[in-house]
């Protein structure tokens, strides 16, 4: 048998070209418009063709470099090894100390830790470290009492023997984002801005730390508040880049202020899409240090920590979100990310459980363990898609970026009002596309779980957007700007439904298949679907042989909503009959838009649902009309 390896599959096909396609395609097409019906036009701003082909790589500059070099569109070092994060409230030291040492025996290899004590003193600090080794795990603090605890991180390790290569510890602080972001400021309570002079200052303190980071750009939360992947980019960038700004107006040089940022970004389920998105920020990155001339190489290095999405998280059939969760994992992990965290599927509404945390680990486990997507570095380098999603991603990243700095940089662009609107306007869009099911987010707008009622712990917080508060007293005064408002896109559906199951009343929708068999039957699936996205419940049914039949049927049922499903042709003269002869006794409603609605809203029929229905609006307006 001849050695696989030295027989040419590909001699065996005649090569196609790129207009033999196009011509098959045109056939396959029968004169419909191809722009409309194979071109993807993505919220992001460029379009997605149909197919790429080697021809496509011939204007993208970054092709050739290998991971570990410049400008690291592969990865910032030679292999993908990320570390499996999670994050611990921090309430009781000793408590997070043990849950930290647990964590660690089951998988974490980088733990972080939220502190929201301004209070918290050395001791508590020793008491959280206890027995976990500096040398072997990275920590990462956050909270409202992380410049606290830096403060004290940086004394013990003043006094301490400690090898600087070993010690791996980030610190979350990012006033521009924490402060003048979500809570519309930035100067302190007497008027002055001291967010940055006491960065510098922890960053002189302890020098010779190089692994020692204090910035922290949380990205993420322009995902969180509906922005799109290239405005998420774009504005994580100019915040990165304001840092490096202000704190060489502090004193500080290149190679001591970039290499101290850490930037966290979200993973949506736009699964190529994020895999595009991490190569093109570290390519921008490097791009945008470059022009201060760096002379350590690190400087040039993006260090991400991702996280999955939060929102596209549900509260309804959360298990959903395990699904979410592996995906969007799965992007981050063939991009190459540093560090990543998957959020347990019922973040949303409860406090982690052993259970959904132990989930959410195993996700990383799996990919490395099973899958060994740490052993494959950029695994989706030269794939025409990904290398042409790559550009594209970055282009759009990159004007928008310069339309910032344009404006003076991201604080003078926050205080004009420019981040706010350009990120409220894609969230309009997001939310409008939920409404009508251009965007799906299963179990809530698509394919709910119709025999499922809220867990006693969804409450109207959990599905009411929340203003960003502080969990400590450093509020002093009103918001001075527009701030971003993180959500979660299912709220708005969320809310709806929440309102039927705590109504104490049981509204149900019946389905009155008649005439043509399939119309009836597919238009009952749909009607099924629709309604329950509201939590009303449906009585399905095969078929009816006669109207009369069904008619009988919807009046013993007590359905307060009546649906006739059945084909166009058949509704001309069986909608009319039906509508006749419930006379007003319940909601009437017709599945479809048919060529005779016309006719149809003459006699009083007034209720149509079809795919180009806004899916929200017109169910309040039938919780309305039934009362709740």
């Amino acid at each position: 048998m001849a050695n696989c390896k030295d027989e040419k599959l590909f001699d065996q096909f005649p090569p196609v070209t790129t207009e033999q396609w196009e011509a098959a395609i045109a056939t396959d097409l029968k004169g419909a418009d191809y722009e409309r019906k194979l071109v993807w036009r993505t919220q992001e701003g460029f379009n997605v063709r149909p197919y790429y082909r080697a021809e496509n790589l011939k204007d993208i500059r970054f092709l050739g470099s290998e991971a570990g070099q410049f400008p690291y569109v592969r990865g910032i070092k030679k292999n993908n090894n990320w570390l499996i994060h999670e994050t611990i409230n921090v309430d009781c030291p000793k408590q997070a100390n043990a849950q930290a040492t647990a964590m660690l025996t089951k998988g974490a290899e980088s733990i972080g830790f939220c502190i929201n004590n301004k209070e918290f003193s050395a001791d508590d600090l020793k008491t959280l470290l206890n027995g976990i080794s500096l040398k072997n795990t990275e920590l990462t603090f956050s909270g409202c009492g992380t410049k606290t605890v830096a403060k004290l991180f940086t004394d013990m390790l003043e006094g301490s023997s400690y090898d600087p290569e070993d010690v791996k510890v980030n610190f979350v602080l990012d006033p521009l984002i924490k402060k003048l972001s979500l809570r519309g400021r930035l100067k302190c309570k007497d008027g002055s801005c001291k967010a940055f002079s006491s960065i510098a200052e922890l960053i002189k303190k302890v020098p010779q730390y190089k692994r020692v980071r204090f910035i922290g750009v949380d990205g993420q939360v322009f995902n969180h508040c509906g922005s799109t992947i290239v405005q998420e980019l774009a504005f994580t960038l100019a915040v990165g880049h304001e840092y490096v700004v202000k704190l060489m107006d502090e004193g500080l040089s290149i190679d001591q202020v970039a290499p101290s940022i850490r930037f966290t970004m979200s993973i949506s389920s736009n699964y190529f899409m994020e895999i595009a998105k991490f190569r093109a920020a570290r390519m921008l990155w490097a791009n945008i240090m470059s022009a201060y001339n760096p002379t350590r190489g690190c400087a040039s290095k993006m260090k991400i920590h991702a996280e999955t999405s939060k929102w596209n998280m549900t509260v309804y059939d959360p298990y959903v979100n395990m699904l979410r969760g592996t995906t969007e994992a799965m992007s981050a992990a063939i991009a190459g990310v540093h560090s990543m965290e998957v959020t347990p599927f019922d973040d949303p509404y409860e406090k982690p459980t052993d259970f959904s945390s132990r989930i959410a680990r195993n996700v990383q486990l799996l990919l490395k363990e099973e899958s060994h997507f740490n052993q494959v570095t950029d695994a989706a380098g030269g794939s025409y898609y990904i290398e042409n999603l790559t550009q594209s991603i970055a282009e759009q990243a990159w004007n928008l970026f310069k339309q910032v700095e344009e404006k003076g940089g991201y604080i003078a662009a926050f205080e004009a009002g420019f981040i706010q609107d350009q990120i409220e306007e894609s969230a309009n869009k997001k939310n409008h596309n939920i409404a009508t099911r251009r965007e799906s987010l299963l179990g809530t707008n698509q394919f709910p779980n119709f025999n499922e009622v809220a867990d006693a712990k969804i409450t109207e917080a959990v599905v009411t957007p929340a203003p960003v508060s502080c969990h400590c007293s450093c509020s002093s005064e009103e918001d001075t700007l527009r701030t971003l408002k993180p959500y979660r896109g299912a709220m708005a559906f969320e809310q709806m439904r929440l309102s039927v199951d705590r109504s104490g009343k049981q509204p149900k929708a019946f389905m009155l298949t008649v005439g043509s068999l399939a119309f009836a039957r597919a238009r009952a699936q749909f009607s099924c679907n629709f309604f329950a996205c509201a939590g009303i419940r449906v009585q399905d049914n095969t078929y009816f042989k006669s109207l009369d039949e069904g008619i009988k049927a919807a009046l013993d049922s007590k359905a307060e909503i009546v649906v006739i499903c059945a084909s166009d042709d058949d509704y001309a003269t069986l909608a009319p009959e039906a509508f006749k002869q419930l006379n007003g006794k319940t909601i009437f409603v017709v599945a479809g838009a048919p060529a005779c609605q016309a006719d149809l809203e003459a006699v009083g029929i007034k209720n149509f649902i079809s795919v180009k229905s806004n899916v929200l609006d017109t169910l309040k307006y039938y919780l309305k009309e039934l009362g709740i």
